[in-house]
This record gives C-alpha cells, sequence and structure tokens, in this order.
C-alpha cells in the first residue's frame, strides 16, 4: 500500500511538473517578434513613420521648427527640409518656402525677389 501511495506521489509530481514546463514558450524569437508587432510603442513608431514619409513626398507641406524642440526632433526635420531641397528643389520651412537653384545656391521670394541665403 505504502509503495502504491508513493508511486501515486511521484505521478502527481510529475503531472505537475509537465504541466508547469508545457506552459513555457515553444519559440521564443517567434514570441518576441509577436509581442513586439502587437505593442503600443511599435505601433506609435508607425504612425510616426507614416507622417514623416508623407512630410518627405509633398514639399508643399510646412515643417515647423519650434525654439522649444529638441535637438533629436531639430535635426529629423532639417534632414527631411534638405532632403526635400534636394529632390525637389524646394521646401516650406516655418511658413516660407525655400528652393535650390542649379547652382545649389540656397535662396527664397522677398516681395517678388530672389534674396539668397
Amino acid at each position: 500500500m505504502n509503495i502504491f501511495v508513493f508511486f501515486l506521489f511521484l505521478g502527481v509530481i510529475f503531472l505537475v511538473y509537465k504541466n508547469i514546463n508545457s506552459k513555457k514558450p515553444k519559440n521564443l524569437k517567434l514570441d518576441k517578434f509577436k509581442n513586439k508587432l502587437q505593442s503600443t510603442q511599435t505601433n506609435i513608431e508607425r504612425i510616426f513613420l507614416r507622417e514623416e514619409e508623407k512630410t518627405f513626398s509633398n514639399p508643399n507641406l510646412n515643417i515647423y521648427i519650434g525654439i522649444y524642440d529638441k535637438e533629436e526632433n531639430i535635426n529629423r526635420k532639417s534632414n527631411i527640409h534638405r532632403a526635400r531641397l534636394s529632390k525637389f528643389k524646394k521646401s516650406k520651412l516655418n511658413g516660407e518656402m525655400i528652393f535650390l537653384d542649379d547652382e545649389q545656391r540656397i535662396y527664397k521670394f522677398n516681395n517678388g525677389k530672389k534674396v539668397y541665403l
């Protein structure tokens, strides 16, 4: 009788151990990938990337660089501005349309006259 109780006890311990181990993820890399895709931070980053792509593809959209912007944002916005200048030869920055001529000089129009910057 004692042997039967002993084996029953070992069987219960084995089943509990198997149950605990079966809850571990099978593929850690796959689970990490799924969690990253479902996280809110990733969704927010995707939204910003879409907005950045829209801004990059349209030189008539205004890029506003404020005095309270962080350095990281200023660098990102100025890089978008430079890329639009090189691609479209014009870009709107802080409400002013800025142009790039064939000699790589930057100018804007002020009262109908070219003003080189």
